[in-house]
Order: structure tokens, then C-alpha cells, then sequence
């Protein structure tokens, strides 16, 4: 397992952050290699890495409106190369991302989440990877039959948490 760590602005945009950005990059097959289509369950914009996008919030420029389980479910087991995994993490994040919906759509329930990684672990292909981005390493995890390959710690510095970047191979 690589383990690195680099300095960045924050940016409430997490793949405008540049070393992000680099990991993400690096860690995206190409179409060569690509077992699968590249997710992106919550996108709130349209992806500078080919991937097929969502977000619940209608205003978003995404293909796709649907809850994140909703849209996981669309696909077939083992279908998807890659996962983009970076679900707002905070309440302070729902309420940024969700709240002119008028409607709390989303909460930070272990359940949510589980259920979440459930449908991942069904859908990514075996050899296929999931990027994740957070403020922990729990991932989709070794239960789930996926082994960690590489982290990036990007620090933020002051009194900004670290974004947590991962990616995880399916065994």
C-alpha cells in the first residue's frame, strides 16, 4: 500500500483540488483497461473523467436525478470499472448541497452509508476500483472483498480537516 501526503487550498469543489485532481487521473484506467463504465453516485456536476453522473438535486448538471442507492441499483452486478465515492460527509455538507430542495434528503446514518457500499461492492467488477474521498479510511472495505492500494492525505491546513483519498481494488 502507497501511503503519501501533499498541501492544498480547500475547495468545496473536492476534485478541483489539484493533488486530488492528480489522483484521480492516475487511477482512472484507460479505455484500454477499463473493466466497466466509471460512476459518479454524487457527482453535482458534470465529470471531467468520463463518468456516467448523479445527484438528487434537480439544478445539478448531471445526467442523472436520482437517490444515490437508486442510481446504483440501476446497474448490473460487476458492470462498473470504476466508482467515484465522494457523498457529502457532514451535515454541514447536506445542508450545503441539499438544502434548497426544501427537503432533507439525505442524513449520515451508518445505514445510508451501508447500503450505499453494499450496492457498490455489487456493482464494481472484480479487478474494477473504487476512488474514495472523505475524512476517514473505513472505504468499501476488505469485508466487502476490496483491499486498499493507495492513499493521498491532501492537509488543508489551519483549522480545514484532511480530505482522504483512497482507492480500493476488488479483489
Amino acid at each position: 500500500m502507497n501511503i503519501s501526503r501533499e498541501w492544498a487550498m480547500p475547495n468545496h469543489q473536492t476534485f478541483k483540488v489539484k493533488p486530488i485532481d492528480v489522483f484521480i487521473r492516475k487511477h482512472i484506467p484507460s479505455f484500454e483497461e477499463l473493466k466497466g463504465i466509471i460512476i459518479d453516485p454524487f457527482a453535482h456536476r458534470p465529470s471531467e473523467y468520463r463518468a456516467v453522473t448523479n445527484d438528487i438535486n434537480p439544478k445539478s448538471n448531471v445526467q442523472y436525478h436520482l437517490d444515490a442507492l437508486d442510481f446504483l441499483k440501476l446497474y448490473d452486478d460487476n458492470s462498473i470499472g470504476v466508482v467515484l465515492f465522494d457523498p457529502p460527509y457532514s451535515p454541514r455538507q447536506l445542508k450545503e448541497c441539499y438544502d434548497d430542495m426544501g427537503q432533507s434528503l439525505h442524513d449520515t446514518k451508518s445505514s445510508v452509508w451501508s447500503n450505499w457500499k453494499e450496492e457498490i461492492a455489487r456493482v464494481v467488477s472484480p479487478g474494477g476500483i473504487v476512488l474514495s474521498f472523505g475524512w476517514n479510511t473505513v472505504g468499501i472495505g476488505k469485508s466487502r472483498g476490496f483491499e486498499i492500494e493507495d492513499i493521498l492525505l491532501v492537509s488543508h491546513g489551519g483549522m480545514h480537516n484532511d480530505t482522504i483519498c483512497m482507492k480500493e481494488r476488488k479483489l
